[in-house]
């Protein structure tokens, strides 16, 4: 559906009513005008006349409609097509979810097609028509704006991810330990939703570097210079996320290798109480034969002194392995 349209003249949104098509025309009569039009999850119908009117290529079609895209950028032979990946962060859940924003740029017209929650593309229309000057740089500047709020929200979930990690970090080493199998899963958990912002800030990369080159059709010497700037930014997300990754990576090895210095020290301990065991275990079996001729059998100190010797055997036992620390 369409969610929002309008002329854009000399930066101000004309407000005079009437059809799409009329403001498709209006826009390419005028000089410094562009008609841009905000949809949202659009059939191939509501698409037809867009399609239609700019001559947008069948192929970045079939991607603005079935979503699903990686963030790219294709240059056809009117119009500049966009794929970005606007991501929210539910802290309460520490979940990140990825939305899809794709964007055509012509001569005289914008065209935003979103897929999922974000909106991304309304609050860029509202920033922009609050300021007139840059709005008026045409049709790049609205992608540019899009762009630019896409990774200053990476840059914000980064640092939100970062504070949950090291929240993470504490739980993981706190002396308690906490349930191995939960924490296990925690932190898989969160290498997903890191992995989820690196498929979003990884692949822009490449979009954000050529727009930033100016060696991208629309795309003039005055603009190259807010497209470096993005592209700084979109570095820092980067390497955000990968540190991230990192750590979670590490956190996770010294997680398993907790679990196994845990399992070690129980063993060893089972083993230390089977062994004190053993003993008194092995002096009952022998007496408890029943031979004629044993030592000590017909002595009146002889069932005592078994006892004893199991008792300073244990005792023995019990001194060496707390010694050893394994009690």
């Amino acid at each position: 559906m369409i969610v929002d349209w309008a002329v854009y003249d000399k930066g101000r949104r004309d407000e005079r009513p009437g059809e799409l098509r009329e403001a498709i025309a209006r826009a390419r009569d005028a000089a410094d005008a562009f008609v841009w039009v905000g949809m949202r999850e659009p059939t191939p119908d509501e698409f037809d006349l867009l399609a239609t009117e700019f001559g947008l290529h069948p192929l970045a079609v079939e991607d603005a409609l079935k979503a699903h895209q990686r963030p790219k950028m294709e240059v056809y032979r009117d119009a500049l097509f966009t794929v970005v990946k606007p991501l929210s962060y539910d802290d309460d859940a520490a979940t990140v979810t990825a939305a899809e924003l794709m964007v055509f740029i012509g001569e005289s017209f914008v065209v935003t097609v979103r897929h999922g929650e974000a909106a991304t593309a309304a609050d860029v229309r509202k920033r922009l028509e609050d300021d007139p000057r840059l709005l008026r740089r045409g049709p790049v500047a609205v992608l540019y704006a899009i762009c630019d709020s896409v990774v200053d929200d990476y840059l914000e979930i980064a640092a939100e991810l970062q504070v949950d990690l090291e929240e993470l970090e504490e739980q993981v080493f706190a002396p308690t330990g906490g349930d191995s199998a939960r924490v296990a899963g925690v932190i898989y958990a969160f290498k997903r939703q890191v992995l989820e912002f690196r498929r979003a800030t990884g692949p822009l990369s490449e979009p954000m570097a050529r727009l930033a080159s100016g060696t991208t059709p629309f795309v003039g010497d005055g603009t190259r210079a807010f497209f470096r700037d993005v592209a700084d930014h979109l570095s820092r997300a980067g390497d955000a996320g990968e540190g991230l990754d990192r750590l979670l990576s590490d956190i996770l090895a010294a997680h398993l290798t907790q679990v196994g210095v845990r399992q070690n020290d129980d063993m060893r301990k089972i083993s230390a109480w089977a062994a004190m065991a053993a003993v008194p275990t092995m002096i009952a079996g022998i007496y408890g034969m029943n031979f004629r001729h044993m030592p000590e059998l017909r002595q009146v100190w002889g069932y005592p002194a078994a006892l004893g010797v199991m008792a300073v055997v244990v005792a023995l036992l019990y001194r060496q392995f707390k010694r050893r620390g394994w009690l």
